[in-house]
């Protein structure tokens, strides 16, 4: 007579893991992937979540799946949900540039539940964004050069930025940061050849992504 096998144990969702399901769909709506009405339904069915095995559900056709629950609140939570691709055929962002005469300062900005794209010009030497559930994809290919440094005080709230740089570029990473951080792509940590690239502020649930510019 074969042995019945006891039902799966099914594991209560915490604060934790829906607040990381939820800064997955706001990262999705940042890059387009969710509208408005969208993210609000998702994000209403994730507060109503009472099990973790509730969660994947509404996440498992957006790439910002990848990491959600890689801390899990308690032993025996589910597993990190498969890594997906991002296909390639994704458009490339339409930078906004700065004006040319832009100050050393380019000023302070604010994100929330949005993001643009920027193109920062030569002679940028500082820039100021506070991000809440958004942020902003910034391009500094014309911005560093040799013998430049530009400082980019990014602070976020379950939010997170994109840097692109060009080769040679040398990233400081001096953010604080709680369950989160900032990624630093291999390829885009230069030498200092051109220039440094200085990233500070506070993120909270948050980070920004350094990467190397297409054409370097």
């Amino acid at each position: 007579m074969s042995v019945q096998e006891p039902p799966a144990r099914r594991l209560r969702a915490g604060d934790l893991d829906r607040g990381r399901a939820e800064s997955a769909l706001q990262r999705a709506h940042a890059a387009g992937r969710l509208d408005a009405r969208e993210l609000d339904e998702r994000r209403d069915q994730v507060r109503r979540a009472v099990y973790l095995d509730e969660l994947p559900e509404l996440l498992h056709d957006l790439p910002e799946q990848e990491g959600w629950n890689l801390l899990p609140s308690a032993p025996g939570a589910a597993a990190p949900l498969p890594a997906t691709t991002i296909p390639s055929t994704l458009p490339a962002p339409r930078y906004e540039a700065l004006p040319a005469t832009a100050p050393a300062d380019a000023g302070f900005t604010v994100s929330v539940m949005s993001g643009r794209d920027l193109l920062l010009e030569p002679g940028t030497a500082e820039l100021t964004n506070f991000a809440w559930w958004g942020g902003n994809n910034y391009n500094l290919t014309r911005a560093m050069g040799p013998g430049r440094t530009v400082t980019l005080n990014l602070h976020a709230v379950m939010a997170g930025s994109n840097i692109v740089v060009p080769r040679g570029v040398r990233v400081l990473d001096q953010s604080i940061a709680i369950m989160a951080g900032n990624e630093v792509e291999a390829a885009a940590q230069g030498d200092g050849s051109n220039g440094t690239l200085v990233i500070k502020g506070f993120l909270w649930w948050a980070g920004n992504s350094v990467k190397l510019a297409d054409d370097a």
